[in-house]
């Protein structure tokens, strides 16, 4: 199975606070993910000077790629980045991977994503996204859905309504699954009507955390779970430390979590993402798919970033593989 993802293609900055006055004065609300300028992302970079950084390709869509390449699917990633030295890092970073990056040029630099992780392990992102909002309508073609099963997407692209809508109606006309990962409750909020519709008319499955769903239906998770179950094939709705609700039809399931000492939960839903659609891909049981995306969100949530090294993969599909004979449930 292969699986082609689209997203918004950012250069992750993730650093730690050792505090969240510094959220205050940024004007930036904890939890959210917010579009800033180049005035605002240069200041917000300057006042996090001297705190414990790093640097990872990033983005949504990027990291569930991530996630399923590490698992030995194969994979490749549209998106656009600028003719610079943060877009050949986040190509090679994709190679590294195993992903395959069909990765446009830009005209302005490669987009920032400043990941601010508080004391609680909470992300706030001020995004600034540079080449990556040049992506058009324009650059999506049939030819680069052809060969490829499943097809996932972030929410975080509804600046561009057109670019969003074409990419899923290609990826349907083209007979591919379709995901869609909501990404954020104040997106949901901005774009409400669209998404609504882009649901209902092109995706198979649909994943939101808890706020996120609450944003897309007025409701709270099991009565979220309904709605969505309603205009997609199979809906996901997270609740965090509470694990995963899952439905198709008018099968329903609730999968827990797997203890972890939380440093940051960047990528977490990225990666459930991953495990989810990796069960998807060899026609798992959907609880099972659950517990796979589980393991993976429980695991990146232990480091700095949305990235894992090659031992911590290595145990996750000895992991990943209890799961699946059912020597490992929760």
């Amino acid at each position: 199975m292969k699986i082609f993802g689209i997203g918004n293609a950012l250069v992750d900055i993730m650093t730690s606070l050792e505090s969240d006055s510094l959220l205050v004065t940024l004007n930036l609300p904890k939890g959210s993910m917010q579009i800033v300028n180049d005035k605002t992302i240069a200041k917000a970079l300057e006042q996090t000077k001297g705190l414990k950084q790093s640097l990872a390709s990033g983005g949504s869509a990027a990291n569930t790629i991530n996630g399923l390449a590490n698992l030995g699917m194969e994979t490749a990633f549209v998106g656009k980045v600028g003719n610079d030295e943060l877009g050949n890092f986040f190509r090679s970073d994709m190679q590294k991977a195993g992903i395959s990056p069909q990765l446009l040029l830009g005209k302005a630099s490669t987009g920032t994503a400043l990941a601010l992780v508080s004391p609680d392990s909470e992300r706030t992102f001020a995004v600034n996204l540079g080449a990556a909002i040049e992506m058009t309508a324009e650059d999506i073609t049939t030819s680069l859905f052809e060969g490829y099963n499943y097809f996932h997407i972030e929410g975080y692209l509804v600046q561009n309504h057109s670019l969003i809508e074409k990419a899923l109606k290609v990826a349907k006309a083209s007979g591919l699954k379709v995901s869609l990962d909501l990404a954020s409750y104040n997106v949901v909020e901005s774009n409400l009507d669209f998404l609504q519709r882009m649901v209902k008319e092109y995706v198979d499955i649909v994943f939101a955390n808890e706020e996120e769903a609450k944003a897309f239906t007025q409701k709270l998770p099991e009565e979220a779970l309904d709605m969505l179950a309603e205009i997609a094939e199979i809906a996901v709705v997270k609740i965090g430390a509470k694990g995963s609700l899952i439905k198709k039809g008018n099968d329903k399931y609730s999968v827990g979590v797997v203890k972890a000492n939380a440093i940051d939960t960047t990528g977490a839903g990225d990666l459930y993402a991953s495990g989810f659609l990796y069960g998807l891909s060899k026609n798992l049981p959907l609880d099972t798919c659950g517990r796979i995306g589980a393991v993976l969100s429980g695991k990146v949530i232990e480091v700095m970033g949305p990235k894992m090294d090659e031992e911590t993969w290595k145990m996750l599909k000895v992991n990943i593989a209890k799961v699946e004979t059912g020597e490992l449930s929760f």
